[in-house]
């Protein structure tokens, strides 16, 4: 018990202040299969008291390289692909936390306890099931423990912060209307609001004092209704200790496996209780311990997301609403460069121009569709993703490169050779359309994307679900559409294809014109 008690301790004494800065490389964790000496980018050193942990992250199937890339890029890290299809593994200085919860391709985070690669079973459940209770008074809690307090406070004053935001906004439009409980006072300047905004945050990164006091101090010096409520609101028992709720989830995949997904759950849940002394809760529980069994790979780990991370931009939902993460995977396909011009005809609820913007503000994204409710389900996702930018930049704020229209797929109104880039989740044919109708929409679509895409540059990703209409459609447009890649993807239990396709240099001619040349000569 002396690591639970030495735990405990440091949980009390861990703050986000207090970490030591950053420096040079990761330390190599040769049990992961992490490359002691990777060739490139820049991995940062942890210094002699700083903390270094391996991050586990769910991502979108197939799309597995993707986030590596990313995490190197943003992160310095290299990362190892999971045998477990749609997770990678990399290692962070605590310090880089925040970070990792940017990243746009990762779906679910969680910081690992330990991992068994090759873990071996007994023969019965009687005894596979005994072992993990035995399991959970072995395992190195401590550290992960660390980073899950770090990963609370830090998502505590995140949510903090916009809630406060929020309310200033509210307040602010009131005392605009004259509503507020200083109507009749002067009203304050856009700079003096600016300048309040920017007291939300210190530079150290903690909560400085709150826009809505700050924003009613320079007006008057009597409290508002707002200041009293949030005096009111200080919880008693934030100074007194309280017993952490938590649960146990497990994830298994493999067939050679004698005990259930709730059975495992259910026993080494209780070893977890009886070894921490926390208080089991399904739905309201502070920590999410996680137990990832794949064939005789065990990962044991600590939730650092309560929801996906892919549910970041999108407000207004349609019937097929692509997630976030999935979206970026395939725009980072098609490598954006600086005043590109993308494309997305089909765009739904706007999901894949949305993440482009906020992804390459560089590029102009146009998202357009020929459903009108879409196309308001998208504009008003434009308009949410503006307004966080708007609160996020805290200062004057000149828009998002982004645009919204309703058109016909097959007729276009853009210049033959005026795009860039066309990213598009085409209909699979099950809760829109129909496959019967996917074999005269298909042609159609490539038909028409090829006239506006630029010959010789351009390229264009496409997801879809009906891999043999699209295959035949594709097959007919050799001189005009050349195929990349394909990654192979997991679409709510679909088996789904992400295709790269280049545009040749053949210039675009409308059938019809071929036909009148035929009929003349």
């Amino acid at each position: 018990m002396f690591e639970l008690e030495a735990a405990c301790e440091q949980l009390n004494e861990v703050s986000l202040e207090k970490q030591a800065p950053a420096g040079g490389s990761v330390e190599s964790r040769p049990d992961l299969g992490l490359d002691p000496n990777p060739t490139s980018g820049p991995v940062p050193v942890p210094g002699p008291d700083q903390l270094c942990v391996t991050i586990g992250a769910t991502v979108p199937t197939g799309f597995e390289q993707t986030a590596a890339d990313e995490v190197r890029e943003k992160l310095g890290s290299q990362s190892r692909i999971s045998k477990d299809r749609g997770k990678i593994y990399f290692d962070i200085s605590v310090e880089s936390l925040s970070k990792v919860h940017s990243l746009r391709s990762v779906d679910n985070l969680f910081v690992v306890v330990q991992e068994f690669r090759d873990y071996q079973f007994k023969e019965t459940k009687e005894d596979v099931l005994k072992d993990f209770e035995d399991l959970a008074g072995k395992l190195p809690w401590s550290d992960p423990l660390k980073v899950w307090k770090i990963n609370t406070s830090f998502k505590k004053k995140k949510t903090k912060r916009k809630k406060l935001t929020q309310q200033n906004t509210i307040f602010k439009e009131k005392m605009d209307d004259g509503q507020g409980d200083m109507g009749d006072e002067k009203q304050i300047t856009n700079h003096t609001m600016e300048a309040v905004l920017e007291t939300i945050e210190n530079q150290d990164g903690t909560i400085g004092e709150t826009p809505i006091l700050a924003y009613n101090k320079k007006v008057s010096e009597k409290p508002s209704a707002i200041e009293n409520k949030r005096v009111n609101e200080i919880p008693r028992d934030e100074a007194e200790p309280q017993v952490l709720k938590f649960r146990v989830t497990c994830n298994r995949a493999g067939e050679n496996h004698s005990f259930t997904s709730n059975e495992a759950a259910r026993d080494f849940g209780g070893a977890v209780q009886d070894y921490f002394k926390w208080k089991a809760d399904m739905t309201n529980f502070d920590v999410e311990v996680l137990l990832n069994v794949h064939n005789n790979e065990i990962v044991v780990g600590i939730a650092l997301t309560e929801e996906s991370l892919h549910r970041r931009n999108i407000t207004h939902f349609g019937p097929t609403t692509l997630r976030s993460t999935l979206a970026y995977g395939m725009l980072r396909l098609c490598s954006p460069q600086p005043t590109d011009i993308i494309v997305d005809p089909m765009c739904g609820t706007g999901a894949i121009p949305i993440e482009g913007a906020a992804e390459w503000p560089n590029c102009y994204h146009i998202a357009g569709d020929n459903n009108p409710l879409a196309v308001k389900r998208a504009a008003n996702n434009i308009l949410s993703l503006l307004t966080k930018s708007q609160i996020k930049e805290s200062k004057a704020f000149w828009g998002l490169p982004i645009d919204a229209i309703q058109w016909d797929i097959c007729n276009l109104p853009l210049r033959t050779g005026s795009v860039d880039i066309l990213v598009t989740d085409m209909p699979f044919g099950k809760r829109i359309g129909s496959k019967k109708k996917n074999w005269n929409l298909y042609p159609s679509c490539l038909q028409e994307m090829s006239r506006v895409c630029r010959p010789g540059t351009g390229r264009a990703v496409l997801l879809t679900q009906d891999r043999k209409c699209f295959s035949k459609a594709l097959s007919r447009m050799g001189h005009v559409w050349r195929k990349v890649h394909t990654v192979w993807v997991n679409i709510g239990g679909l088996h789904a294809a992400v295709y790269l396709l280049k545009r040749t240099s053949q210039v675009f001619i409308h059938p019809s014109e071929i036909e009148h040349e035929k009929g003349t000569s």
